[in-house]
């Protein structure tokens, strides 16, 4: 029997892995130190203390106008940078829904067959992404909201929508048991309307799902007890429903509609990638144009999609911070009113980044987990 030679540790795949990995930690470790050493010493030169507890031990002392739950100057900064979070949450959330559905419309547009919808949709392309989003939304606050009719003559479309320069005002469901069962009954019978959906190969499922459908839409229609919102000639305002303030609105009008025009390019440049003869043999077993698209395209581009699209989230994300240009209260707002306040520039400047990069980091996650499910399995 021959000894085995020792290999050096060097040439050792898994050490070298290993030792690259903890220099490279060290040198991270050692700029975090340096510059958590460097302001402490800066800290300490100028007799200032470094915390969160003025956060729970200090009254606010302002007012946030546009805020989802009870908020007075006498709560302490903590409610204040969480009804600025919930304000930040509103805007993001809905803006990445929106933009989605918005951007999947124009994407399809670019792509359509029809000369003047193809036109209409580069144009929209086009002009939105060369222009800078801070441009439009001065453009949606001065030029649209603030141009509206006053709150006491509003613009009002059919018997339940209300709109001036104070901001919208919809229907929305009160808060009753009722519509909390409808919600259920809505949300069940979506889940099984997609199980039934998903079952491509049995024609009879298919045809099932008009039942959870309409019973849906039943639901919503006759089962959540909707707040209508009424104007009062008297008092000269609106009650009732669902108030979106105009800095709320042009915020989310105004990321939406930048977001979707970049993530229309993904959607076109997604389709597009998935070769024609996908196209021509679906043609030719008889699919009809949207089925082709739904069934056999977009699950194809989707791979295609998904990193950029993440992307586009994320930009949402961030691009949300330019609230503080019209006046809305969104988490950046909020914590820079409470630095110039207390002096605390330097938590207040954590906390703003702690929050971006958490939401930040779940959208990634959740992108993460899509781009999993829609790659094609390796054998």
């Amino acid at each position: 029997m021959t000894r085995r030679e020792k290999i050096s540790l060097w040439y050792d795949d898994r050490f070298r892995k290993i030792f690259l990995q903890a220099i490279i930690f060290l040198i991270v470790f050692s700029i975090l130190f340096y510059f958590g050493r460097n302001l402490v010493l800066n800290f300490r030169r100028l007799r200032l203390s470094f915390g969160f507890g003025f956060l729970f031990d200090r009254s606010a002392s302002f007012s946030i106008g546009d805020s989802p739950i009870p908020f007075s100057p006498s709560d302490p900064y903590i409610r204040a940078v969480f009804v600025g979070l919930l304000n930040s949450l509103r805007v993001m959330i809905s803006g990445i829904i929106l933009s989605i559905a918005l951007g999947v419309a124009i994407g399809l547009g670019r792509l359509s067959d029809n000369w003047l919808v193809r036109q209409l949709a580069t144009v929209y392309v086009e002009t939105i992404r060369n222009t800078p989003l801070l441009l439009q939304l001065f453009f949606w606050y001065f030029a649209v909201f603030l141009q509206l009719p006053k709150i006491d003559d509003p613009l009002q479309i059919g018997a339940s929508i209300f709109i001036s320069n104070a901001g919208i005002y919809l229907p929305f469901p009160a808060n009753s048991l009722q519509t909390w069962l409808s919600l259920i009954i809505i949300i069940i019978s979506l889940v099984a309307a997609w199980f039934l959906w998903r079952r491509e190969s049995d024609r009879t499922s298919e045809k099932l799902v008009f039942i959870p459908v309409s019973i849906a839409i039943i639901a919503l229609v006759f089962g959540l007890q909707w707040r209508v919102p009424r104007f009062d000639s008297i008092e000269q305002s609106i009650d009732s429903g669902l108030h979106l303030s105009s800095e709320f609105s042009t915020l989310l009008i105004g990321l939406t509609v930048y977001t979707a025009a970049f993530i229309a390019e993904t959607v076109r440049a997604g389709i597009q990638s998935v070769s024609k003869g996908q196209w021509e043999a679906a043609r030719a077993i008889g699919l009809q144009p949207g089925t082709i698209t739904r069934l056999i395209v977009f699950p194809q581009a989707l791979r295609v999609m998904i990193p950029p699209l993440t992307n586009e989230c994320l930009n949402l994300a961030k691009n949300s911070s330019l609230a503080i240009a019209i006046g809305y209260t969104d988490i950046y707002a909020v914590s820079s009113t409470i630095a110039n306040q207390t002096g605390k520039s330097v938590e207040m400047l954590i906390v703003v980044m702690a929050t971006y990069l958490s939401f930040n980091l779940i959208v990634s996650l959740i992108m993460n987990r899509v781009n999993q499910r829609v790659k094609i399995p390796e054998r």
